[in-house]
């Protein structure tokens, strides 16, 4: 009985810094990881009362694309650009309007390979749901 409250308390202290991670961490402080070597992506998306939302993100490309990726429990912005797919990100101080655009099929196998999730990460993260991904094209 005592090995299911340790393991139960291991677990709920699990949850509580998952909790805090994602929706503190990296939800409201919004960190830049860029010191790190991870190349970081400020996307503005729109939402359905039409207020604009700005979300920093990491960012990978493949074939000189950007992609962006949807791993994280607070998803709000994936939501958001799926519905409003013009939007506007800053990268290295230079902003433009994309079009956002869901990656599927080859392409979201392929660019999933190249850029996989590591272990630390999903840790991190509570084991997120599968990821998705977009792709943000130049609008013009």
């Amino acid at each position: 009985m005592k090995l299911l409250k340790w393991i139960g308390s291991i677990a709920a202290v699990y949850v509580v810094f998952v909790l805090l991670f994602e929706f503190v961490y990296l939800g409201l402080y919004q960190p830049s990881f860029e010191e790190a070597g991870i190349p970081m992506i400020d996307i503005t998306t729109t939402n359905s009362s039409g207020e604009a939302k700005v979300r920093r993100l990491a960012r990978f490309e493949t074939d000189d694309k950007i992609y962006l990726s949807a791993h994280h429990w607070p998803r709000g912005w994936y939501s958001q650009a799926l519905s409003k797919p013009e939007v506007s990100a800053e990268i290295d101080g230079v902003t433009s309007d994309y079009v956002a655009v869901a990656v599927t099929g080859e392409e979201f196998e392929r660019v999933s390979a190249e850029h996989p999730l590591g272990f630390v990460v999903m840790f991190l993260m509570g084991f997120p749901p599968e990821r998705d991904i977009l792709r943000l094209d130049p609008r013009g």
